[in-house]
């Protein structure tokens, strides 16, 4: 398998260069990637510009940032050439490594405007080297500039930041730091959503479970769903395959409305916290992301304090009477 480690640079509409087309708010004007063996080792390289069609006007950050003019860019193929060599290039065999999770999301908004297939039809996994490298060096948790990891592994800066390439060459110098264990925390990108129960995401991590669900008509219907609503002890599945529910100690409870948040408690790992986050989805829907991981009593005892000090939090939808559901 080889790694793809892959930048882009995309344009937007500005004052005086027309309004922002909905369906493609950021175009894609540059890509760059390096190519890793699975010893991720560098064996190849892709930098084109393309030619845009869509905003025909630079944005003066984007201008600023990258340092091209529009002139430069008209010298460029156009998207659909350009994406198809490029995915050409990919080969067969291979997962794609961003410094964040934006690029992946762009890449198929634009596959979509140009009428190309889409790559995947359900969420693709991939490595985020930004996250990965927070948890190989730092707390897990805080997000860093490109330009502050490579200072920090006191990597040589010699190319300039913020072009397609350059910041493609630069994540995949800090991606061949990283111990190769780390990289089995991989990502998802929920571009597309799973189709069916079937295909939802369902993955145990080293310390803790991730759950990714089909869409959803609203958030009303995401909350009365039994799946998502559940809290299992991942520990126990992955230590003896069972699927068993745990008895709530802290009823689902939520301070800003996206977030919601309980409590559980397995005889043999102790209190399991379960998080919920209400994400929109591209078809106007919404999905689930939950996650689930143990935690500490005092943890625990926190966050029962959390709950009794939002005296206006948001409640949970209620559940739908059988009643109900047969109307």
């Amino acid at each position: 398998m080889n790694y793809i480690v892959f930048d882009l640079e995309w344009n937007q509409g500005s004052p005086g260069g027309g309004e922002e087309v909905k369906e493609i708010p950021f175009e894609i004007i540059d890509v760059g990637a390096v190519k890793l063996n699975c010893e991720r080792q560098k064996t190849d390289e892709f930098n084109q510009l393309i030619c845009p069609t869509v905003y025909r006007r630079l944005h003066h950050v984007t201008s600023k940032i990258i340092q091209l003019q529009m002139s430069d860019l008209m010298k460029g193929n156009s998207f659909i050439q350009v994406i198809t060599e490029f995915l050409e290039w990919c080969g067969d065999d291979y997962i794609f490594c961003t410094w964040g999770s934006m690029d992946l999301v762009e890449l198929q908004r634009n596959i979509r405007y140009y009428g190309l297939p889409p790559i995947w039809d359900r969420p693709v996994r991939y490595l985020d080297v930004q996250k990965l490298f927070s948890i190989a060096y730092e707390d897990r948790k805080i997000r860093r500039s490109l330009e502050f990891a490579i200072d920090y592994l006191q990597i040589a800066k010699d190319v300039p930041f913020h072009r397609a390439f350059s910041d493609a060459y630069y994540a995949a110098k800090i991606l061949q730091r990283i111990h190769l264990s780390v990289l089995e925390n991989y990502s998802f990108d929920t571009f597309m959503l799973p189709l069916s129960r079937s295909e939802e995401i369902h993955v145990n991590f080293e310390n803790y479970h991730k759950y990714i669900s089909v869409e959803f008509a609203d958030k009303a219907e995401a909350l009365n769903d039994k799946e998502v609503l559940s809290t299992r002890c991942f520990l126990c599945e992955k230590t003896s395959g069972v699927k068993r529910n745990l008895r709530r100690k802290i009823k689902w409870f939520t301070i800003n409305g996206k977030h919601y948040f309980s409590v559980s408690h397995c005889s043999e790992h102790g209190f399991v916290k379960a998080k919920i986050r209400v994400k929109k989805a591209e078809n106007e829907g919404v999905y689930i992301v939950k996650t689930t991981k143990p935690i500490s009593e005092s943890e625990f005892m926190d966050l029962q304090n959390k709950k009794i000090q939002t005296s206006h939090h948001k409640k949970m939808p209620k559940m739908k009477s059988n009643k109900n559901k047969k109307k």
